[in-house]
């Protein structure tokens, strides 16, 4: 069971977990109904993966962006495909601008060790090889109650009806879900979230479900005090002598470097050293677009 830490908007004293319940088939009672579903995910996937590309390389993810693209979907439909791809197209700028960020620090490393005649002779100049826009592969649908509603069936031998909006307007079709014994088991006493997730895989289409649950956090009135102290050597100190991070890699060895400089210009400050090496690793390299 997977989960996500994930915290109230409202003022809380407790997270709440939002846990995923996986790996529930859709029955296959009418096969009519899930090569339905197969042609809707076609048109889904084409439709996501514009907005992906679009949020990727021209314009900033926004879930909220006006639909712009030709599709026979609905509207419900084209939002949802909009907040998916703004999710990963956000997803992916991040991952890219922390490995340029890494790019730019190895960069201002190996330049500086070359100045300084410390580099190795084996050292080559790092390389920035440009990120390739996600392609979808892979049929995932994370649709929302205005597509894909979740109803409790009554008088039957399944759990759930799964009511789906198709290509053709205003008719819906109803997918029967029958859950396992453990899948009872962790939704009992739950309620379960609007959103939904399918999937596509080689033997059929399957459901995830999700419940948040909010997690207490209680302190004991005799519960210790602990002092914490934020350092070089370690990122966190305690006070009982617990040590929690450290600098490591180039990290420190840049860190090592700096030190004597600012030292010699008046200032031993670690965060000043950081400013500088930051503002030289900007002003001296390449631009990009992100």
């Amino acid at each position: 069971m997977k989960q996500h830490k994930r915290y109230p908007t409202e003022r809380s004293t407790s997270p709440t977990l939002t846990r995923a319940v996986t790996h529930i088939r859709l029955e296959g009672a009418n096969a009519g109904k899930l090569i339905a579903l197969d042609d809707l995910a076609q048109v889904y996937l084409v439709l996501c993966q514009q907005y992906v590309t679009l949020f990727c390389t021209d314009e900033p993810p926004n879930k909220f962006r006006a639909t712009c693209f030709a599709t026979p979907l609905s509207e419900r439909w084209q939002r949802v495909a909009i907040q998916q791809a703004a999710g990963i197209a956000q997803s992916w700028r991040t991952n890219r601008a922390q490995a340029y960020q890494d790019y730019v620090d190895e960069l201002l490393d190996y330049h500086e060790q070359q100045a300084e005649g410390t580099l190795d002779t084996e050292a080559t100049e790092p390389i920035w090889r440009e990120w390739n826009v996600p392609r979808l592969s892979h049929t995932c649908i994370q649709a929302n109650v205005n597509v894909a509603a979740l109803e409790p069936a009554q008088n039957s031998t399944f759990d759930y009806w799964l009511k789906i909006s198709t290509l053709a307007f205003r008719k819906p079709f109803l997918v029967p879900i029958k859950l396992a014994d453990y899948h009872r088991k962790a939704l009992e006493g739950k309620t379960i979230n609007t959103s939904v997730t399918l999937n596509k895989r080689g033997d059929g289409w399957w459901l995830t479900l999700s419940y948040d649950e909010v997690v207490p956090i209680q302190t004991e009135p005799s519960a210790p005090v602990v002092g914490i102290d934020v350092g070089i050597a370690n990122f966190l100190t305690t006070s009982d002598g617990q040590h929690y991070g450290t600098f490591h890699g180039t990290l420190r060895e840049r860190q090592k470097r700096e030190r004597p400089r600012a030292a010699r210009a008046g200032s031993g400050s670690p965060a000043m050293c950081a400013r500088r090496s930051t503002a030289r690793s900007t002003s001296a390299l390449p631009n990009t677009r992100v």
